[in-house]
C-alpha cells in the first residue's frame, strides 16, 4: 500500500511540474551522461524520482523497513535498485555500485541517508570514484511550494503546478592513487558541493519559466 500510494503521489503530481534544469561550468551538461557518480539531499528524493525517471540509474538502497518501500517505488520509475547502505551491507553495497560504474551505468546516493544526519555528506561517491576512475556530481531540486515530512529529512512532497529548479554542479575526478588526506579533501568538496547546489536552487526557484530558467522537463 505504502508503494502504491507513493507511486500514484509522484506520477499524478510529477507531470503538473514547471521543471528547469540548470547546470554549472564543466557539469555533465546532459541527465545522459554515462558514467557519473550522482549525489543528492535525501529531502529532494520525491522530485528527484520524476525527473530522473526510466534512466535505468543505479540506486543505493538500504534493506531497512524505510529502503525497501522507497526500493518498490523507484524500481517503478526505471531506477535499478543496489541493496546495502552506508551503516548496513556496506561492502556489498560499495561493491554493487562500481560494479554498474564499470558497466558502463550512472548511479546514485542520497547521500545523507539512510538516518542522516541531514545535510551531511557520507564519503561513499569519493571511495568510488577513486576505485573506478568515474568523475562525480550533486544536485539539487528546489521546489517552490511542496509538503514538507514532519522526518529527519524533511522531505518534500511538490505540490500540483508547483515551479522547480534543479541544478546540477561541475564534475570532480579522484584520481587513484590519491591518500588519505587528498580523499579528505575531495570529500569537503563534495560537502561544499551540495551546499552551493542547494542555495542556487532555493535562491532561483522563483525564476522557473522565464528566459534564464526555461522548463525542460
Amino acid at each position: 500500500m505504502i508503494t502504491w500510494a507513493g507511486f500514484l503521489v509522484i506520477r499524478l503530481i510529477g507531470p503538473t511540474l514547471r521543471l528547469a534544469v540548470s547546470y554549472e561550468k564543466g557539469s555533465p551538461g546532459s541527465l545522459e551522461a554515462r558514467p557519473v557518480i550522482f549525489s543528492f539531499w535525501h529531502s529532494c528524493i520525491f522530485p528527484a524520482m520524476y525527473a530522473w525517471r526510466n534512466r535505468q540509474i543505479r540506486v543505493l538502497s538500504s534493506d531497512s523497513f524505510d529502503g525497501e518501500w522507497t526500493g518498490r517505488i523507484i524500481r517503478k520509475f526505471g531506477f535499478v535498485k543496489v541493496h546495502g547502505s552506508s551503516s548496513r551491507g556496506a561492502v556489498r553495497a560499495v561493491l554493487g555500485m562500481r560494479r554498474a560504474v564499470e558497466q558502463g551505468a550512472t548511479v546514485g546516493f542520497t547521500i545523507d541517508g539512510p538516518r542522516g544526519p541531514r545535510f551531511v555528506a557520507k564519503p561513499g561517491p569519493v571511495l568510488l570514484a577513486r576505485s573506478t576512475g568515474a568523475p562525480m556530481a550533486v544536485f539539487h531540486i528546489a521546489v517552490e511550494n511542496a509538503w514538507v515530512l514532519n522526518t529527519w529529512d524533511r522531505v518534500m512532497i511538490p505540490k500540483p503546478f508547483s515551479r522547480a529548479l534543479m541544478r546540477v554542479s561541475r564534475q570532480t575526478s579522484v584520481p587513484w592513487d590519491s591518500d588519505s588526506t587528498q580523499r579528505e579533501r575531495f570529500h569537503q568538496e563534495l560537502q561544499a558541493a551540495l551546499d552551493r547546489v542547494r542555495e542556487f536552487a532555493e535562491e532561483n526557484v522563483g525564476k522557473v519559466g522565464s528566459e534564464e530558467f526555461p522548463i525542460s522537463l
